[in-house]
């Protein structure tokens, strides 16, 4: 950790996530990643569908139960947290979801939605529901007379202010983002990230940031884990930026596949040809081997390590020195 560098708040040791398949095989979603996400910074991680982005965060939040390794939150590791320790755990990391549609109780009241975390850990008194409801509407700037809405009569955006302000009710050092704005228009984009932004400054949150959009990555996170198959193949963190500075051949390829409003002439899109390997036969060597344009034999032969090639940046490639 460097000088201006803040805690760890979480620590990610050698995670691994298998499924059981028919046939006695197994899945690998996640292969022995480490990460760190810091007090109050957030977090990028991105890949491709199937790469094992929201595995990963799943795993960590217990959703999934990991197969090997540990993470590290306020001392201990939380895998082996078990019954009232578990549950205590989950008001400090928290989630937003994708399709908050899906993630709420149509019977249930806008004020019933962003007050029952608060009510299931015995944080207040039902007489004290609407008042904290207002409070929490007004922090993700939405009209307290919501409150006795239902969700189905709320916009898209709307609907996901409604999960941030849940989320947040338990007052949460972590919360976890997964693709929270990849349903919204781009419009509705922006606000949502600008306020999420500013409540991280407000609050001091640590954001696990899950996004296909690499563009929003690199505006939004002050590190970035690029996945692939399961693995991390890139790591930028100290100030530097994945859209000038990434150096793995696939996240590369994944900024050359995004349309630009500022093409220069003669710069086209030029898209990441054929299939990513099965999981459930994972490649001996570099799992980007069968699609890299670099490949060489030891690519096939031997899976490249992580390896610091700048301050705060690394690259698990053979051919990045």
């Amino acid at each position: 950790m460097t000088a201006n560098q803040p805690p760890v708040v979480l620590e990610i040791k050698n995670l691994t996530k298998k499924f059981a398949v028919d046939g006695g095989r197994f899945l690998t979603a996640c292969d022995n990643i480490s990460l760190k996400a810091y007090a109050g910074q957030t977090l990028g991680i991105i890949g491709e569908s199937g790469c094992g982005k929201s595995t990963l965060v799943r795993t960590v939040l217990q959703i999934h139960p990991a197969t090997s390794g540990e993470v590290i939150f306020e001392g201990q590791d939380i895998l082996k947290l078990r019954g009232e320790a578990a549950r205590q755990n989950r008001r400090k990391i928290q989630m937003v979801f994708q399709d908050p549609a899906a993630a709420f109780n149509p019977k249930m009241k806008v004020k019933e939605i962003v007050t029952e975390p608060l009510l299931n850990f015995g944080l207040i008194k039902k007489s004290e529901v609407d008042a904290r409801a207002a409070e929490l509407l007004q922090m993700v700037e939405l009209p307290v007379e919501f409150m006795d809405r239902s969700p189905h009569n709320m916009s898209g955006g709307q609907r996901q202010r409604l999960g941030i302000a849940r989320a947040l009710s338990l007052e949460p050092k972590i919360v976890v983002c997964d693709e929270a704005t990849s349903a919204l228009d781009v419009s509705v984009q922006e606000k949502i990230c600008e306020l999420l932004v500013r409540l991280q400054k407000e609050k001091g949150i640590t954001y696990l940031f899950i996004c296909h959009d690499i563009g929003l990555v690199d505006l939004m996170c002050h590190q970035v884990a690029v996945m692939y198959l399961g693995n991390v193949v890139e790591y930028i963190g100290g100030g530097r930026r994945i859209s000038t500075e990434g150096m793995h051949p696939y996240t590369k390829a994944l900024l050359k596949a995004v349309f630009k409003v500022d093409f220069k002439p003669g710069e086209r899109i030029e898209p990441l040809e054929s299939e990513v390997p099965s999981p459930l036969d994972l490649p001996q060597g570099c799992p980007f081997a069968s699609r890299c344009e670099f490949c060489t034999e030891q690519c096939h032969c031997e899976k490249p390590a992580l390896k610091e090639v700048a301050p705060g940046h690394f690259v698990a490639c053979h051919l990045v020195k």
